[in-house]
């Protein structure tokens, strides 16, 4: 699989993890389209930001450890490739956060901090999961989400001065053949349900905050 592709859409397979990124991906979320759409307040970019660094900035990140555990041996060298450029992602986000300057004030700080502390939680015991499938299902997820995120992140980085990094991001087209039988199959959709899940929290936690500042 292509391991390095142009921010925006991309083509995806037609299978149950396919599927479910096309209903319920953070395309269709609110307010990642009035992110786009409008001209955003340059706060609410960089509320993005900092959240996504908070839950996907570390490592090991969720690809690393599905990477380390082999959960799934069909899914060995996608997942390996999909770690290492994963890490170049994370080199943008600590220079997005940079380039950001402070996180905006916001009323529920705490409650947001142990929310993204609860979304680290999930993501790790999806990688860790020990049923074959279901960490290369969250991944995958991830992985074409990232492609929805990173129009965002692209135009934070113009907002804020910055040039936008090309996506060194992985191609999920045709995942859904990793599966070798249908209980494989079953887990890989699971992961990518729970992965999509702490996506859309996420994106309900960024506008909620966002309405808070007004």
């Amino acid at each position: 699989m292509a391991m390095r592709m142009a921010t925006g859409a991309t083509a995806r397979a037609d299978g149950p993890v396919a599927r479910l990124l096309a209903a319920d991906g953070s395309a269709n979320h609110a307010h990642r389209r009035r992110l786009l759409a409008d001209r955003a307040p340059q706060r609410d970019l960089a509320d993005l930001v900092h959240a996504l660094c908070a839950v996907h900035g570390h490592q090991p990140g969720l690809l690393d450890v599905a990477a380390a555990g082999r959960a799934h041996p069909a899914a060995t060298t996608w997942l390996d490739e999909a770690a290492t450029a994963f890490a170049a992602e994370r080199g943008y986000l600590a220079r997005l956060v940079a380039a950001a300057g402070p996180l905006p004030s916001t009323p529920g700080q705490a409650e947001t901090e142990a929310a993204l502390a609860g979304q680290r939680h999930a993501l790790d015991m999806l990688a860790r999961s020990g049923r074959a499938g279901c960490a290369t299902g969250a991944g995958a997820a991830l992985a074409a989400e990232w492609l929805e995120l990173r129009a965002v992140l692209d135009l934070a980085a113009d907002r804020f001065g910055i040039a936008a990094e090309p996506g060194a991001t992985i191609d999920p087209t045709g995942i859904d053949h990793l599966a070798a039988n249908a209980g494989e199959a079953r887990a890989m959709t699971f992961g990518a349900e729970q992965l999509l899940a702490q996506v859309r929290g996420l994106w309900d936690l960024l506008e909620a905050r966002a309405a808070a500042r007004g």
